[in-house]
């Protein structure tokens, strides 16, 4: 059984190998792969974007086990969720509030059976003491409802889903930057196609239009240096790019700024 981590924890300190540590304990021969543990500290925005991005790459049956939780200790709940095709462990802050929107068929569970784990339990480390002993049980065939009564009043951060506004454009926002500065947009295919930029589309954002699109990065080889353009994006968005250079800086764009496509034909 493969089992996922996704962390905030870095790569200095001790907390990775004692997640593994924990999960192997309990399952000598768990396949466990690293999704990232450099999602910015604290940031459940950015690890409910990154798990959104990585988690369809893994097999159905696949464990991920999520840990960005500045919330440890307090009242804040774990969680198991069950889908059609996964399974997601860890906290209910809204790190898998992106999944639960793809996904079918959403179980959500409290985790309340201490037995499955880890004593004594730090208020500080809920990862190794809490989700990763859970993930292994899940690994070890035991069902999702041994561990906890089901819950539909988990957390959820704002939708991703753009919406239509009174001019029939669609009105949607950044959701993430990525280390070149491209800026990740929430418009889908769903929403708009790159021929409809072919037929007077343009993005606006922070007083600009972007009108270019391109298939592939260097797709007009030779071209300016910061000329702005949109692209899909490998995790299934439409982002803003610049040539050779980063759109986040040129824009001086963040995350959670809107963005809008107009010009559409109705």
């Amino acid at each position: 059984m493969l089992i996922t981590l996704l962390t905030d924890f870095g790569a200095a300190d001790y907390f990775v190998g004692a997640l593994k540590g924990a999960i192997l304990s309990l399952n000598a021969r768990a396949r466990i792969i690293d999704i990232t543990h450099e999602i910015p500290a604290h940031d459940v925005q950015a690890g409910a974007f990154t798990l959104l991005a990585a988690y369809e790459s893994f097999p159905p049956g696949t464990i991920h086990v999520a840990v960005v939780d500045p919330g440890v200790g307090s009242a804040r709940r774990p969680l198991l969720i069950s889908t059609q095709r996964y399974f997601f462990v860890g906290p209910d802050n809204g790190l898998f509030s992106y999944v639960c929107e793809r996904e079918q068929d959403v179980r959500v569970s409290q985790l309340t059976n201490e037995k499955f784990f880890r004593a004594p339990v730090s208020a500080t480390f809920h990862g190794r003491d809490i989700f990763a002993p859970v993930a292994a049980a899940l690994s070890n065939n035991v069902p999702p409802g041994a561990f906890g009564e089901l819950i539909d009043d988990y957390v959820r951060l704002d939708p991703l889903a753009p919406v239509r506004d009174a001019s029939a454009a669609w009105s949607a926002k950044i959701i993430h930057i990525d280390r070149f500065g491209n800026l990740v947009t929430s418009i889908t295919r769903r929403e708009v196609s790159g021929e409809e930029f072919d037929e007077g589309a343009k993005l606006e954002i922070g007083g600009r239009e972007i009108s270019s699109f391109r298939r592939f990065y260097a797709e007009e080889a030779g071209g300016p240096a910061g000329e702005l353009f949109a692209i899909w994006g490998s995790a299934g968005f439409l982002e803003i790019a610049a040539n050779r250079a980063s759109a986040a800086h040129l824009l001086r764009a963040e995350r959670g700024q809107r963005v809008r496509v107009a010009g559409l034909k109705s």
